[in-house]
């Protein structure tokens, strides 16, 4: 398979209307963090926008950043924490689970949409993204959106790119909003709850006049010996753990802890982690350490099922006992990681069933390639649905000429 290498958005164009014109489909990439997710493609081309680096502009005081796509994330981090901000959805780090390298860029990061446990307060990558400079399948350049949040009349096409996983066009170029870091953190954690119960204690802190900013429960079976990058090593293991986030100003902050505290005193004793050991649990959260791919569940495939956060304890807790496998509970209910057993097709039919009956839906994020090639990964749409993402890809690119057949089992021919 060709690799090519371009240097600027004139590249890009060059290179998709050449693939364009002999109906040969290219396959995205910036370092291949996340080439594991999604189903097997025929592409006869990588395109690499890896040199595609550089940081075209920061304006800490105006709380914006434009990027290139190929821009290392990490990097970009390390960039605004020096400048004491983040992305406030807190974008996964999917390299521990899928053991790969900590290579991501911030075009996967877009392309993913993958948030973290701050989704439930900040929102997700799309709603961070004011602008995208990208080429469709046309081989044409676009921009989409600008650098202030109000600068967006009409349909903002931008927002169709975040969680597309490459599917509509190539970015080359984003701008993203940052927030200031909060000043503190603290962690409630209650110890030994079931899952239904722990649903019930994280709706009531949600419910709160709080502000949570995050809701998680690890039950007790997660806790698993070789869970290096999880949650056992930050004093979390033993029992079942219901976390809960608070962050702010440091007064605040006490204040908020010691009453929600109070209004949780039903469900038992909450006890106080603060500042750098809350980042790091809420960061093994976000990453789902517990099963990552060098621990005691990396041979296992993992599930991510969004649903309505009130029936995500019976609907995990279900799925455990049905599978034998284990499950992490984020967004207050509503995101649940379940690690499964491995079969020759990940329980998909079991799993599907049960998310469908609970009105939620499915993504397979890591799995085998052999299972993946024969399994739906991203959940099946109605016919409505379907139709409707399917005009609007190809609006885009009909021709099918990138990342093609990722997203839909079938459609790589």
């Amino acid at each position: 398979m060709d690799t090519l290498k371009v240097r600027d958005a004139a590249d890009v164009e060059q290179v998709v209307r050449a693939a364009l014109a002999n109906e040969q489909p290219l396959e995205i990439i910036g370092h291949g963090s996340r080439r594991t997710i999604g189903q097997t493609m025929a592409t006869n081309a990588l395109l690499d926008l890896s040199t595609l680096n550089a940081v075209t502009d920061y304006e800490p005081n105006e709380l914006i950043i434009t990027l290139q796509a190929g821009a290392p994330l990490a990097d970009v981090l390390s960039l605004i924490d020096a400048k004491n901000q983040q992305f406030a959805f807190e974008p996964m780090n999917t390299a521990p689970l899928l053991g790969l390298p900590d290579t991501g860029t911030v075009g996967g990061m877009i392309g993913a949409g993958l948030a973290g446990p701050r989704r439930i307060k900040a929102g997700g990558a799309r709603d961070h993204l004011l602008g995208a400079q990208a080429v469709s399948g046309f081989g044409d350049s676009f921009k989409a959106g600008g650098k202030v949040v109000k600068n967006v009349t009409g349909y903002d096409l931008c927002k169709l790119l975040a969680g597309s996983w490459g599917t509509l066009a190539v970015m080359t170029e984003v701008t993203l909003k940052v927030m200031p870091k909060p000043e503190s953190e603290s962690t409630l954690v209650l110890r030994g709850l079931d899952d239904v119960t722990a649903n019930r204690a994280m709706t009531a802190a949600l419910g709160s006049p709080f502000d949570v900013s995050g809701a998680a429960h690890v039950p007790n079976s997660a806790f698993r010996s070789g869970d290096r990058n999880g949650l056992g090593g930050l004093g979390l293991s033993g029992q079942a753990a219901t976390l809960l986030r608070l962050e702010g100003f440091a007064a605040s902050v006490a204040h908020r802890a010691g009453t929600l505290g109070h209004l949780l005193a039903p469900f038992g004793t909450a006890e106080r982690i603060d500042d750098a050991a809350s980042e790091a649990i809420w960061a093994a959260v976000r990453d789902v350490g517990p099963f990552a791919a060098d621990g005691a569940l990396g041979a296992w495939p993992v599930w991510r099922i969004v649903c309505p956060p009130a029936s995500g304890g019976a609907l995990g807790a279900g799925l455990a006992r049905e599978t034998g496998g284990d499950v992490i509970y984020d967004w207050g209910g509503g995101l649940i990681w379940t690690a499964l057993p491995p079969t020759p097709d990940a329980q998909a039919a079991l799993i599907r069933e049960r998310v469908n009956a609970a009105g939620g839906h499915a993504t397979l994020l890591r799995a085998s390639e052999d299972v993946r090639r024969n399994v739906d990964v991203f959940h099946p749409q109605p016919g409505g649905l379907a139709a409707l993402g399917e005009r609007v890809r190809h609006s885009f690119d009909p021709k099918r000429i990138l990342n093609r057949g990722r997203l839909i089992r079938g459609s790589a021919a």
